[in-house]
């Protein structure tokens, strides 16, 4: 399965909220706290996705164009990371369409980010996981990222994790 991940038009913000309202459908299915708020999104959440679509931040996860996830990419997260000395490139709302899971895409995800990154000769990669959501933060340590500390935030209590990119030239 031959996925390609481009560029979010700045015109596409509702694709955005439709695939988070449907990921916290799916969550709420398998009794997983978690983006409860992304089924009616507070003002804070819908400015933090128009922000990171004005910044081109937003990529959508294709096969043959068809959307079938996305991801948002950040050379900061001063929320949930604070003030970091490390050039980084921060991972968020990494999501990708139920009928799709099983098929390694988001390991394939993961590797274009990868190499996306340590192209424009950045070594560390971060995100945060909802603490709650085990498998998931299974999922990311098995990915090779390590837990480095907790964040605490408004909707939820969240790991942060690294991964250096050194490690895998």
């Amino acid at each position: 399965m031959d996925i390609e991940c481009r560029q979010a038009n700045k015109n596409e913000q509702e694709e955005a909220f439709i695939l988070l309202k449907e990921a916290a459908q799916m969550l709420q299915s398998k009794n997983i706290d978690q983006w409860k708020f992304w089924l009616n999104p507070p003002i804070e959440k819908i400015e933090w996705i128009k922000e990171g679509f004005t910044k081109n931040e937003f990529y959508f996860i294709t096969i043959s164009e068809e959307i079938i996830g996305m991801f948002r990419l950040l050379n900061q997260d001063l929320l949930y990371w604070g003030e970091e000395k490390e050039k980084a490139v921060y991972i968020h709302s990494l999501v990708i369409k139920a009928k799709f899971s099983g098929n390694q895409i988001g390991v394939k995800v993961m590797d274009k980010i990868i190499s996306h990154t340590t192209n424009q000769g950045i070594f560390l990669l971060r995100l945060d996981c909802n603490s709650a959501n085990k498998k998931l933060c299974q999922y990311y340590e098995n990915q090779g990222f390590t837990k480095v500390r907790q964040k605490y935030m408004p909707h939820s209590i969240n790991n942060l994790y690294q991964k250096n990119l050194r490690l895998n030239s």
